[in-house]
């Protein structure tokens, strides 16, 4: 079984219309539901083998809030620039390139793409609200398979269930 968590970053803070998109923060709003998550995440035991965030300092943040809250080492959360401004066949292609060694893989991220994957891989999720978690578990061996495969199962959660 793989079983992938796709999370939106949190809250992010629009108040400084000077900053790149790159650059902008978690409101505070998103400072305290990362966490919140990733309290959730933990009591579900939740802790991936590979936990993977876009470079915008926003999914950052929330990755790593998460990450302190399931006891995975913010050194090892991997930066990679193809989860910004990407597409839902950008993120599978991600997706398919991981090692079969991993079973639980994390990616932090953005919408529209985080919705559009979601929704591909279950009908019932029309919508990521910020912070929200997708998970799905595919019963394959390879990540190659899961973008063939319809999930075993699928959840989502976010600070407002």
């Amino acid at each position: 079984m793989k079983t992938l968590f796709l999370v939106r970053h949190a809250k992010s803070d629009k108040g400084d219309p000077t900053l790149p998109d790159r650059d902008r923060p978690l409101a505070d709003r998103g400072l305290h539901e990362a966490p919140k998550m990733g309290k959730r995440l933990a009591k579900r035991d939740a802790k991936p083998d590979l936990l993977v965030s876009s470079p915008a300092l926003r999914a950052l943040t929330t990755a790593q809030l998460i990450a302190d809250e399931i006891g995975y080492a913010r050194k090892n959360i991997v930066v990679d620039d193809r989860l910004y401004a990407s597409s839902a066949d950008g993120l599978l292609a991600v997706i398919r390139a991981l090692d079969k060694k991993l079973d639980r893989v994390m990616l932090c991220g953005h919408n529209p793409e985080f919705t559009e994957l979601a929704h591909r891989l279950s009908s019932r999720i029309v919508d990521m609200p910020t912070c929200a978690l997708a998970a799905f578990r595919f019963d394959t061996k390879k990540w190659s398979g899961v973008v063939k495969l319809k999930p075993a199962e699928s959840t989502l959660d976010h600070p407002g269930a």
